[in-house]
């Protein structure tokens, strides 16, 4: 992270403000929070000082780690504005109203310090207009930088310069957010919309449109313009819903002011008679009382239903089955774009015009294509960026479709011709340029990607079904998950086993690693499922006695082992990575053993593993009884880390562990950990341990009956607990007994043996897999 910026203000303290300073502040920067003083009595500063209680409370929560709001100091901006004069950067998010903005800027150009650079997150209104009349001194400290909302979690941040910012003030902030913030900063043009809007309201509009001027459903819409494009279930209608559909006509009013008379977007801008209805009576989306969908509660009962577009009714969800969908499965996006039905028109003329849109809008929106892949991936979800999806179609079907159907062909799509927009050059990946000759993707120095090692590579060590092994240099090997859900199965075991063999030989250390949305959800349970409906009992001991040793093999291995996850990392995904030298992880790492959600428990080591680190906390009371207790209620609660800081108060990861703001860089620096490690390694060595046996569980099956007693937990959670707690305070051995981990990984495999028979954990396995939520039985 840059050592430029130490403190940061942040003026406005609304939903947006307020998660800027969370993020800063989860970066563990110093922020001052402001906003207008309160005269009714109380506190002059309650506005500030009520967000920050709000982001305290706020689910997905703002803040990775509640103490991280102690960095956030409030104020107002009569009584604290000389406040600001300490601080290195200073990001205004008021009202979207130039003469306020200009006003503001007027006032802290008397009390900056100088070099501070001062940023609007600004999405409607352009830069030009925003410094208009303002002294040189601070048009040349002036940029836009718009994050996109809940700060914390969109990754996308679009960068603005103006004409006179200084290269070294633009350079700093960008390092800042890059590295300290973990945002994908993307240069943008000062632009109505900028990349991310620009792109996204057209498709957006375009889908709600369409879908009442072709009579196509809520439902079907959002099937067709989602998963067959990579882009998020939600689709288009549970979007707005979760956004805010009175949100909507604000945007198309801004993009109207500003937007010229030609654009294509100007076809969608009006806003349907039923949606002004639906605002007028409050269906604004899950804020409001429902929206395009919502959730009925009548008779007690819980049934999501979406709305009738020409009758404004609402009816049960329906899932479409339609012809186009089958096509996409089958013949891919080209063959559901393609086909002559309703549906396919309607995908036609939402995809395949936004993906003219897009290309009609290089180079007036951002310099080149690859800033408008990462602008909509990193701010819409989208899996391919608007280029990447024109590639997968082809950029002459899709010129030949749009002038079949009348429409404008982009010139960027006639530049392209018979090419692709991306293409793979001696391992390289380059991308298209306007002026029709390819260029390199490069990446950020720090930033290294597994698929461009991939990309470079052609084809991996070592290869199966489920993982993959890959030279990442220097002598490290990366391992890599792969299959459905990244779930651990044979097949991952065997690669873990293979890696072990070829680092001892070939290499000096191993990593841990993937670009999927979760590192790992855990054991592949529709497996084990399997083999106890066919009474495989003695295949299911063999797999958990198999995980068991592949894990140890991986601990003891004469190399280091550097996990590097991000997403989820749950039950056996959990697991491996507890069993790694170290982590580096993404701070948006969600870990926990969730196995008691099945009706199972920890069957790979993670109880023992849990109980050596608790039992080694210097921090932690002395004796084997603390240890045990918390790693009982961490456990038997399924407790899952929402953060990697909150990981570490589970000692998911270890005090030392290192976290990664910006994901992208977590790779290379868990290769970099790896590398320090080698000279003078030497793997860990067993210990024997002392669990304070049968009085201990008796204490603990006291206080599960208690929360049985009250409702708070389940016949079938007293018998998931029970077994945790034979494992956890030593079966029927003696506090004076020395236990060695063989001794408590075998009480391990007994209590999961004894759990996966039980009839009652089999329905929650089954009702897992049927619904992927708990049963609670």
């Amino acid at each position: 992270m840059s050592g430029e910026i130490k403190k940061v203000a942040v003026i406005g303290a609304g939903v947006m403000g307020s998660g800027i300073a969370a993020q800063v502040a989860n970066a563990g920067v110093p922020v001052v929070l402001l906003d207008m003083p309160t005269e009714s009595g109380g506190s002059r500063s309650a506005l500030a000082e009520g967000a920050v209680a709000r982001m305290k409370k706020t689910e997905p929560a703002p803040l990775m780690h509640a103490r991280n709001a102690r960095l956030i100091s409030t104020g107002n901006l009569e009584d604290d504005f000389e406040l600001i004069a300490e601080c290195d950067w200073i990001v205004e998010v008021v009202i979207e109203r130039v003469d306020i903005k200009r006003d503001l800027y007027a006032r802290l150009e008397t009390i900056r310090k100088p070099g501070s650079v001062v940023s609007s997150n600004t999405s409607t209104i352009p830069l030009a207009n925003l410094i208009e009349g303002l002294p040189e001194s601070f048009q040349r400290d002036f940029m836009i930088t718009h994050f996109f909302n809940p700060p914390r979690y969109m990754r996308l941040l679009e960068v603005v310069d103006g004409p006179l910012t200084r290269p070294e003030a633009s350079a700093m902030l960008r390092d800042f957010c890059d590295r300290g913030l973990g945002k994908g900063v993307v240069t943008c043009k000062d632009t109505p919309g900028f990349i991310g809007n620009r792109i996204g309201v057209y498709w957006m509009q375009a889908a709600v449109s369409e879908a009442f001027e072709m009579g196509v459903t809520v439902e079907e819409a959002d099937a067709l313009i989602s998963r067959p494009a990579g882009i998020p279930k939600t689709g288009v209608f549970g979007l707005a819903d979760l956004v805010g559909i009175d949100l909507m006509p604000h945007i198309l009013k801004s993009m109207d002011a500003t937007l010229g008379d030609d654009d294509p977007a100007r076809e969608y801008f009006h806003t349907p008679d039923l949606v002004v209805k639906m605002i007028e009576d409050g269906y604004t989306g899950r804020k409001g009382k429902g929206g395009f969908y919502r959730l009925n509660r009548e008779g007690g009962k819980k049934v999501k239903e979406a709305i009738d577009l020409q009758s404004g009714e609402y009816h049960p969800v329906q899932k479409p089955s339609l012809k186009a969908l089958d096509a996409s499965r089958s013949g891919g996006l080209r063959a559901m774009l393609s086909g002559d039905d309703l549906h396919s028109r309607y995908a036609f003329n939402v995809l395949g015009k936004t993906l003219a849109y897009a290309a009609r809008l290089v180079p007036e929106i951002a310099d080149d294509i690859h800033a408008v892949d990462t602008a909509m991936k990193l701010g819409y979800g989208w899996s391919k960026g608007p280029f990447e999806l024109i590639d997968e179609v082809g950029a002459s079907w899709l010129a030949q479709a749009l002038a079949d159907a009348g429409l404008e062909v982009p010139g960027l799509l006639k530049t392209a011709g018979e090419r692709n927009f991306y293409k793979n050059d001696s391992g390289k990946l380059e991308f298209l340029g306007v002026d029709g000759s390819y260029a390199p993707v490069v990446r950020a120095d720090g930033v290294e990607l597994l698929s461009d090692i991939k990309l470079a590579a052609g084809k991996p060590v070592k290869r199966n079904g489920s993982a993959s092994l890959w030279d990442l240099g220097d002598g490290v090997l990366g391992l890599e998950f792969h299959g459905k859900m990244n779930a651990i199965d044979p097949q991952v075991m065997a690669m873990i086993s293979t890696a072990i063999e070829l680092c001892k030989t070939d290499f000096n250390a191993l990593v841990i690693h993937n670009e999927g949305d979760n590192f790992s959800v855990g054991a592949n349970i529709g497996l084990a499922l399997f083999a106890a409906n066919t009474a495989a009992w003695s295949q299911i001991e063999e797999m958990v006695k198999l995980g068991q040793d592949t894990y140890r093999a991986l601990k003891y291995a004469p190399f280091p082992v550097v996990g590097a996850p991000s997403g989820m990392a749950l039950g056996g995904g959990c697991e491996v990575l507890l069993h790694c030298d170290a982590l580096v992880a993404h701070a948006e790492t969600y870990m926990g053993l969730v196995e008691v959600g099945v009706g199972l428990i920890p069957g790979w080591g993670g109880c023992t593993e849990m109980l050596d680190r608790w039992q080694n906390n210097p921090r932690a009371p002395k004796g084997p009884m603390p240890a045990v207790s918390k790693v009982f209620e961490t456990i038997s609660m399924a407790a899952v880390a929402k953060s990697a800081a909150q990981a570490k108060d589970y000692l998911f990861l270890r005090p030392d562990d290192e976290i990664v703001m910006n994901r992208d860089r977590v790779l290379a620096s868990a290769k970099a950990r790896a590398l320090a490690m080698v000279e003078g390694y030497k793997p860990p060595q067993s210990e024997p341990t002392r669990l304070p046996g049968a009085t201990a569980k008796t204490a603990l099956d006291m206080a599960v009956d208690g929360f049985v007693k009250v409702g708070k937990a389940t016949r079938h959670d007293q018998v998931v607990a029970d077994a945790l707690a034979t494992v956890l305070t030593g079966g029927d051995s003696d506090m004076t007994d020395e236990m060695s981990e063989d001794d408590v990984l075998g009480l391990e495999r007994s209590a999961f043996m004894q759990l996966v028979r039980h009839p009652d954990t089999l329905a929650r396995v089954e009702h897992m897999l049927e619904t992927g939520r708990p049963l609670r039985n």
